[in-house]
């Protein structure tokens, strides 16, 4: 029997697939949708849970084919352990692709998740986590990274870009990020403006901007975002960290560091040297200048500068040198790409005794100051400007909150 072309062209319109299976895939599920114009609903589920979950799972998927009105339809589900807010945002995925429909399926918010965060709050470690892939998102906050980066750019096939901002929209409502700050890297402009409307009304803080290279961009997104909260209701801060990939961004970097809701700039050095035609190294002999301009555009425009991932998730020495390294060029933090990386992170952008006792001997000295009354501060023969103090000041409140100093410092510094 002879196939009709046309009929096999019908059959595949109606069916659409997402989600992933195969070996080594954890917390996940494929879903196949056939949409039919009889027989009612129909599910096959496979799943090494259905015998203490079936049922559950069924009772969702029904619920959600109803909430879109569809009656007769093939459901496949191979499931590997998703939570319920994986399989909804497949389960969703999949009737868009088919219906077009504009209606959302969302899961409740976790109340923990309901926090803003601060321009100038530590920003050591951002942790990436690819935006398909839910078994790396589930318990990414218990590592303690200062921020969670779901990523829709980089990490994401271009097949898996729709899909995949169903299941951070979700991972952003449902998933404990242990007050981590809740970052999102959306797609390069313009395709990531599209990105904002999966996240911005879900509570997301900041937005990774990636191969930035005008302020223009930026305004760009400040103006989407604008639209969305203003249509949604929304109030609260949503902070914008650019990421400079090019020899463009470089010299164009000031210009972005000093746009609105900037409050940190990062660089992306495999980008960087993949556009100058050289090799990353270690030693970055070949990014100084562009992670200096970075530097210096931060520092100007009174933001963070973070510096870039290090893609060796086995050499620990190898990544304390680079993040040393890092902190002497004037950054305040950088990337990682596995959570092994964090605590190197934190403890080497962390002050060290000699920094920590300096600032205590230049606060003491001021405070003394300000109490005789004195316009003038000194610590020794050694006159002091405000500048000194502040980031003296910022060495003491990073000191204490990371634990290596006592909040009662200073009677224990006038004790000794």
């Amino acid at each position: 029997m002879k196939i009709n072309p046309k009929n096999q062209e019908a059959d595949v319109a109606n069916i659409a697939t997402t989600g992933n299976k195969g070996k080594g895939i954890r917390s996940d599920c494929q879903v196949v949708l056939e949409l039919r114009q009889t027989g009612g609903i129909e599910i096959q589920l496979t799943s090494k849970v259905k015998v203490m979950y079936g049922e559950s799972i069924l009772r969702m998927c029904n619920e959600i084919l109803g909430f879109y009105e569809i009656k007769d339809a093939l459901l496949q589900i191979e499931d590997s352990g998703a939570l319920d807010l994986v399989l909804t945002a497949r389960l969703e995925a999949a009737i868009k692709k088919l219906t077009g429909s504009t209606k959302e399926y969302l899961p409740e918010i976790l109340p923990q998740n309901q926090y803003q965060t601060a321009k100038d709050r530590d920003r050591f470690s951002r942790l990436y986590l690819p935006g398909n892939s839910p078994s790396l998102m589930i318990n990414a906050g218990i590592h303690k990274p200062n921020g969670v980066i779901l990523d829709l750019e980089d990490a994401v096939a271009a097949s898996k870009k729709e899909e995949a901002r169903y299941l951070v929209r979700n991972a952003l409502r449902g998933l404990d990020f242990y007050g981590a700050e809740r970052m999102v890297r959306i797609n390069q402009i313009p395709a990531g403006l599209i990105d904002l409307d999966y996240i911005i009304p879900h509570n997301v803080n900041l937005i990774l901007v990636p191969k930035c290279e005008s302020a223009d961009q930026i305004a760009q997104v400040n103006k989407r975002i604008k639209e969305i909260k203003k249509a949604k209701s929304i109030s609260g801060d949503i902070w914008l960290m650019p990421i400079i990939e090019s020899a463009l961004g470089v010299l164009k970097a000031l210009e972005i560091a000093t746009s609105e809701n900037v409050v940190a700039m990062a660089i992306g050095l495999e980008d960087y040297t993949a556009d100058l035609g050289t090799r990353r190294t270690n030693e970055g002999t070949e990014s100084f200048f562009a992670r200096s301009m970075v530097v210096n555009a931060c520092k100007a425009a009174g933001i963070q500068a973070i510096d870039s991932v290090f893609s060796d998730i086995a050499d620990m020495e190898a990544l304390k040198q680079n993040v040393l390294r890092s902190k002497a060029l004037g950054f305040d933090g950088m990337g990682c790409i596995h959570p092994r990386q964090i605590r190197v992170i934190h403890d080497n952008f962390a002050p060290d005794e000699a920094e920590i006792d300096k600032a205590k001997k230049i606060v003491n000295a001021f405070i003394e100051a300000t109490e005789k009354g004195l316009g003038v501060v000194s610590l020794g023969t050694k006159m002091i400007d405000p500048p000194v103090v502040k980031r003296a000041q910022h060495t003491i409140d990073m000191a204490i909150s990371m634990g290596k100093l006592s909040p009662q410092w200073r009677n224990e510094f006038l004790t000794t």
